[in-house]
């Protein structure tokens, strides 16, 4: 079975609003089951992809950071 997940995740939440999509992050943390961080995974593409290099930085020190901890 050929299953895209970036298309199935984009698709799904093709018109989603901000509250749809931290309910769906909040709810993918919350089951804490790994089947959900492909899906993630594809929303934090989609965000790095247009980000500034600024916030690609940012984003990748705090990450950093909290690997430390």
């Amino acid at each position: 079975m050929n299953l895209d997940i970036r298309q199935a995740v984009k698709r799904n939440l093709v018109n989603a609003s901000n509250i749809d999509i931290l309910n769906t992050i909040n709810d993918a943390m919350t089951v804490s089951e790994e089947k959900v961080l492909p899906g993630l995974g594809v929303l934090f593409e989609v965000y790095w992809q247009t980000a500034s290099d600024e916030e690609k930085n940012r984003i990748a020190m705090s990450i950093a950071n909290n690997m430390k901890q």
